[in-house]
């Protein structure tokens, strides 16, 4: 399916929001910029389906969430906005309905990924919704990839599938897609379930991403961690006024009740240590 452009209103809240310029020509470069600063403005995160609060399905929800509201969003969002994005702007964007850990899960993980198609001098896999991975999007064909001294790849798996490799660090380690699978359907259905059901990995654990220009920092509960090739610094949370500083300046997402998220992270450890 062929996203659907943001207004031109929405384009250069957006265009603003991430300090890009319109590109002057839709090429490799100008994906390669925006790709990057999509991903440097934002951050990845599932905070309402950990605190169960309301989420809107769609591009046009996401905008209104991380462009007005100045949060961040998952891959639906993510990815969702970024292609509406790019749409607007005249890219050719294709919506393609992927499967985080199909290689394990088979094919009941389909639908619980969206990434992107950018058809330019070839077809390329842009793709900002796994917030550990590429910084820079690459053309959708097997190979090894290294950016930032992180090394990728991209290989044939099953049934015409293809298989991102994520590093070796990475929280998601592989998703599949197919270059030519759209399915909004499984789509939906796949988001509804993360955000709402006990066994989700997202109504369960925090975790909340964002990349830096060497590498990333991720929250995964009360642990910190900032991730380059080269190094790994993992500290602890000690409390709500630690959290919200941690959420204001080194996510840079303005969040409601930051101590109601350490209250659930605090439940959650207690219920696990019984």
């Amino acid at each position: 399916m062929q996203a659907t452009p943001l207004t031109q209103d929405q384009l250069e809240a957006y265009l603003a929001r991430i300090g890009q310029d319109r590109p002057r020509r839709i090429d490799r470069e100008s994906l390669t910029a925006l790709h990057r600063a999509h991903l440097l403005s934002f951050t990845w995160e599932a905070l309402d389906a950990f605190m169960g609060w309301p989420q809107g399905f769609g591009p046009e929800a996401a905008f209104a969430k991380m462009v007005t509201g100045r949060r961040g969003g998952w891959c639906y969002e993510m990815n969702g906005l970024f292609g509406a994005a790019l749409s607007a702007l005249g890219f050719r964007v294709t919506r393609l309905c992927g499967g985080v850990n199909r290689e394990v899960l088979g094919d009941l993980a389909i639908g619980n990924h969206l990434t992107l198609r950018v058809d330019l001098d070839r077809p390329y896999l842009a793709e900002v919704g796994v917030a550990d991975a590429i910084i820079a999007p690459v053309p959708m064909e097997p190979g090894p990839i290294c950016q930032r001294g992180f090394d990728f790849a991209i290989g044939a798996a099953d049934q015409g599938w293809m298989r991102f490799r994520n590093h070796a660090l990475g929280v998601a380690r592989s998703f599949d897609f197919r270059p030519d699978h759209s399915d909004e359907t499984a789509l939906a259905a796949a988001q509804g379930w993360l955000l709402q059901d006990a066994g989700s990995p997202f109504t369960g654990a925090l975790a909340i991403m964002r990349h830096t220009e060497d590498g990333y920092v991720a929250l995964q509960n009360d642990s910190l961690r900032h991730v380059t090739a080269g190094s790994l610094d993992q500290h602890q949370i000690t409390g709500a006024d630690h959290l919200a500083d941690i959420l204001h300046t080194t996510f840079q997402i303005d969040v409601p009740r930051p101590d109601a998220i350490w209250d659930r992270i605090e439940t959650l450890r207690q219920s696990r240590a019984a």
